[in-house]
């Protein structure tokens, strides 16, 4: 797996899920749990990651749609 954005923001988060799997690449929310932990306040960022072999298209498809990538 390889970690190719990071943020706080759950909106931006679901964005790049939708954008990644509308090109037919499967994604994996590492650290959602967090939110427990910390009540919600946004302090710990999510990492999105893609299989080994999705990360050269998967940064491609996210710099095409403008975002930027870890």
């Amino acid at each position: 797996m390889r970690v190719i954005a990071t943020t706080t923001d759950p909106v931006r988060l679901s964005f790049l899920r939708v954008l990644l799997a509308d090109a037919g690449i499967d994604t994996l929310v590492l650290d959602a749990h967090i939110s427990a932990i910390e009540g919600g306040i946004g302090a710990f960022p999510r990492r999105l990651a893609v299989a080994t072999e999705d990360e050269r298209r998967a940064r491609a498809v996210l710099t095409e749609a403008g975002e930027e990538t870890a």
